[in-house]
């Protein structure tokens, strides 16, 4: 390539143009790099700032990275936000915030680049379709920290980067900090029973009479997608978070708006799984379809079932994504209780850029160690999951 390329930072996602988006490797279902993810669709992204749950007012400014030709075509991107908080985000760093701000730092503002509520891995250095990826993927990893300094603010955080990508930031000067989630990983399996044939015999047995019971007491699950998610299902499901998210975080963060949105440009991307009881919908749970994995994001009910969060949540996503012929279901932040029920523990990956050389210095001590625990536990719950010896090995 020998246009002459600049970085520009666009604060409205509204601004970009979805056609020139689109044509970035795993934002598009027709793209031949990477699987589709929609959480780095044009409709996903635009969606959350439109509904107000990602914006300004919440403490989500967008602040995207845009590497552009001289042409103006959009060749690379990188989603990103300034936030003044780090709520939202499922990599947690309130205890760094806390540690610079005590010894006369100021932590916040700080550029936030993922997808706001979403602690899914995707791609974040995306690449136009058809161009070498490294290249430009190290133009915005460079850029990202010129864009902290221009700023004069403390660090930016890329959370929730694909496996290919970390090396990107690594090799850029960034500090690698690891997590655990737990993924179903589809092996070929027929259906649901040819999956549990490959569990110990208590663990299969177990599971069996576990979703017997969730659907006690005349309970009845359906998956709504595509046409069937009118703005009444929505109301329905609504509820269910709204209850949920008042719990779990005071303040839920997304607003009934989004869920229109999403509805209107993405319905095909969308499995609502819905449990019935007595004609109405007592509870459920929102997935996300890619192009060959299943993500499980958030849930709710309006009444106590024993197993039924387990049913809507974990066995049906199974079931689906067996179904549809799907690689993976990645089920979401936390819950070893999901190795149980066949997830099982996978690392997952973040890159940090701290512009103070002594917090930058104590952060890359402390993840040192970080790392060494999480792969530790990995290897001890893997010796704990339910398939037979020698059926599944550790997902890396």
């Amino acid at each position: 390539m020998t246009d002459e390329l600049s970085i520009r930072v666009e604060r409205s996602f509204t601004a970009i143009s979805p056609e020139s988006w689109s044509r970035l490797s795993g934002a598009s279902k027709t793209g031949k790099t990477l699987a589709y993810n929609p959480f780095v669709s044009h409709a996903f992204l635009s969606s959350l700032e439109e509904s107000g749950s990602a914006a300004a007012e919440t403490g989500w400014l967008g602040h995207h990275l845009l590497l552009e030709t001289d042409r103006g075509e959009l060749i690379g991107a990188l989603a990103g936000y300034l936030k003044n908080h780090s709520q939202g985000e499922y990599v947690f760093d309130h205890g760094w915030a806390d540690a610079f701000e005590r010894a006369g730092g100021r932590y916040y503002p700080k550029l936030q680049c993922s997808i706001p509520f979403t602690p899914a891995t995707g791609p974040r250095l995306l690449v136009a379709e058809g161009l070498q990826r490294l290249p430009i993927q190290s133009a915005i990893a460079e850029s990202l920290k010129e864009v902290v300094r221009r700023l004069g603010i403390s660090s930016a955080h890329v959370t929730f980067v694909p496996d290919e990508e970390i090396g990107v930031f690594e090799m850029d000067g960034y500090l690698h900090r690891t997590d655990q989630q737990f993924h179903f990983i589809n092996d070929g399996y027929a259906d649901h029973e040819a999956f549990l044939e490959t569990l110990a015999s208590r663990k299969r047995k177990a599971l069996r009479k576990e979703r017997r019971a969730a659907l006690e007491n005349g309970i009845s699950i359906d998956w709504l997608t595509g046409r069937d998610l009118t703005e009444r299902i929505w109301d329905q499901f609504f509820r269910f978070y709204m209850d949920t998210g008042g719990r779990k975080w005071g303040r839920p963060y997304l607003t009934r708006k989004f869920y229109s949105l999403i509805g209107e440009r993405m319905a095909d991307d969308i499995l609502l799984v819905m449990a019935k009881r007595d004609g109405r919908y007592i509870a459920g749970a929102i997935n996300f379809i890619g192009g060959d994995t299943l993500y499980g994001r958030h849930w709710g009910c309006i009444e106590d079932h024993p197993f039924l969060h387990f049913e809507v949540c974990y066995h049906q996503a199974i079931d689906f994504a067996l179904s549809k012929g799907l690689k993976r279901v990645e089920a979401g932040a936390q819950g070893e209780h999901k190795l149980a029920r066949g997830y099982l523990p996978v690392t997952t990956h973040s890159a940090h850029y701290v512009a103070h050389a002594g917090l930058r210095r104590a952060i890359g001590d402390y993840l040192a160690r970080e790392r060494a625990d999480v792969e530790h536990m990995s290897e001890v719950l893997t010796e704990h999951s339910p398939f037979r010896k020698g059926e599944r090995q550790q997902e890396d």
